[in-house]
C-alpha cells in the first residue's frame, strides 16, 4: 500500500500539469481565432461600405447619360412636316429634300456640340474620389513606416486619433488590424515583458503603389 500511494499521487500531478497546459493552449488559440474573426468582420464592413458607394456612383452616372442624349434627337424631329409636299410633283420634292437634309445637317452640328458640352462634365466624379478616405491599414502602415522605433498598439492608436480626429479609431480594431499585417508579413511583432511592440517589415517599405491598391481595406 505504501508504494501504490506515491505512484497515484505522481500520476495525478502529471495529469493536472497536462490539463493546465492544454487549457493555456486552448485559451491562446481562442484568442488568435477571435482576432482573425474580428479582422475579417472589419474587412467585410469596409467592402460593404465600398459597394454602397460604388452603387451610388453607378446610379448617378447611369442617370446622366440618357438625360443628355434624349433632348438631342427631338430637335431633328420637326423636319417631318416637309413630307406632305411630295404629293405636288416629283421635280418639287427633290429640292425640299436637299433643303431639309441641309437643315438637318446644320441642326445636327450644334446638337453634336451641345451633346459634347453636356456629356463632358459626366466623367468627373471628383467629389466622390476626394471624399474617399485612406483605410486604417494604409494609415497604420504609413505611421509605422515613418517610425524609427517599435510602437505599441496604444501608441499607434493615440497617434492616429490625434492626426485624424474626425475618425473613430478604436484600440481593439487597431490591434486586430496590426495582427492582420503581421500575419501577412507586412509588419513584425516584438514582445518586451508583458508589452507587445510593432514595426513595419522591409518588404512593406519596398512595396509598389500597384500592390498597395490591391491591399484589402479595413476601415472603422
Amino acid at each position: 500500500m505504501s508504494d501504490v500511494e506515491p505512484t497515484s499521487t505522481q500520476l495525478k500531478s502529471q495529469y493536472a500539469a497536462k490539463v493546465t497546459e492544454d487549457l493555456e493552449v486552448n485559451a491562446k488559440e481562442q484568442e488568435r481565432i477571435g482576432a482573425e474573426v474580428a479582422a475579417l468582420q472589419a474587412q467585410l464592413a469596409a467592402l460593404q461600405n465600398d459597394q454602397a458607394l460604388l452603387a451610388d456612383l453607378q446610379r448617378a452616372l447611369g442617370g446622366q447619360s440618357p438625360a443628355a442624349a434624349d433632348p438631342e434627337p427631338g430637335k431633328s424631329a420637326p423636319a417631318a412636316p416637309a413630307l406632305p409636299r411630295q404629293t405636288s410633283a416629283k421635280t418639287r420634292t427633290a429640292k425640299p429634300r436637299k433643303a431639309t437634309s441641309a437643315k438637318t445637317a446644320k441642326s445636327a452640328a450644334p446638337a453634336a456640340k451641345s451633346s459634347a458640352k453636356t456629356s463632358a462634365p459626366a466623367p468627373a466624379p471628383t467629389p466622390a474620389a476626394a471624399a474617399k478616405q485612406p483605410t486604417l491599414v494604409e494609415l497604420i502602415r504609413d505611421h509605422l513606416g515613418r517610425q524609427t522605433e517599435p510602437r505599441s498598439a496604444a501608441e499607434i492608436t493615440a497617434a492616429l486619433s490625434e492626426a485624424h480626429p474626425e475618425r473613430d479609431i478604436k484600440p481593439k480594431v487597431v490591434r486586430v488590424t496590426i495582427e492582420g499585417l503581421v500575419a501577412k508579413g507586412h509588419a513584425q511583432r516584438a514582445k518586451q515583458g508583458s508589452s507587445v511592440f510593432y514595426t513595419v517589415s522591409a518588404p512593406t517599405l519596398a512595396e509598389t503603389p500597384a500592390e498597395a491598391e490591391h491591399e484589402e481595406p479595413v476601415t472603422v
